[in-house]
């Protein structure tokens, strides 16, 4: 799973670490990422406006999966998980790489900034939202109206936007493993689908 995190975070954030790492025991490999290079980000911390330029961040993340495709020879499904505007980073990679991507997780995510690639998405994707995040949760609703792809909502009860709630954390983990491991399991198993 390729992690691709939200605005105001880094490879370093210890949500997308805690996922990585309930994913890595579920049996899948990890790679969290900086889209932005270090001198980018201190000019973003001014500015704000790299953070939320979704075309750049999902050309990044575009070379990132052509880069792992290639290491993995093509062997293996890549599945890709975004946090805040991440989240529509990943969809529209997914959107670009429809044969590479087998599953995308958007953990409280705005997809709504992937704008027309939602359409074009073919990877399962799984919107997980926290039941306190409302406006968030609303726009997760909007885009998944919009989503072609197999899809599925899913609310955690009482959980803010970074998930800090006693075992909200936990929820997403269980989450985003189980949806990992069924999609990108079935491509392996069916190379057909690839």
């Amino acid at each position: 799973m390729l992690f691709a995190h939200g605005s105001g975070s880094s490879r370093h954030s210890p949500r997308n670490q805690r996922v990585a790492q309930d994913l890595q025991r579920a049996g899948l490999g990890t790679l969290l990422l900086d889209l932005l290079t270090a001198d980018e980000e201190q000019l973003d911390l001014r500015s704000r406006e790299l953070r939320f330029d979704i075309g750049l961040l999902a050309r990044r993340l575009v070379g990132a999966v052509d880069w792992l495709a290639a290491r993995l020879g093509g062997e293996l499904p890549v599945g890709l998980f975004g946090a805040s505007t991440g989240a529509a980073a990943v969809l529209v990679a997914a959107a670009e790489r429809p044969d590479q991507v087998a599953a995308v997780v958007s953990r409280g995510g705005r997809p709504d900034l992937a704008g027309p690639a939602l359409g074009r998405v073919t990877a399962p994707t799984l919107l997980i939202v926290g039941g306190a995040d409302t406006q968030v949760l609303t726009l997760n609703r909007q885009a998944a109206g919009r989503l072609a792809a197999p899809h599925r909502l899913e609310v955690v009860p009482g959980a803010g936007h970074l998930f800090e709630e006693p075992g909200a954390l936990d929820e997403v983990g269980r989450l985003a493993g189980a949806w990992s491991v069924t999609y990108l399991r079935r491509m392996s198993a069916d190379p057909s689908m690839q």
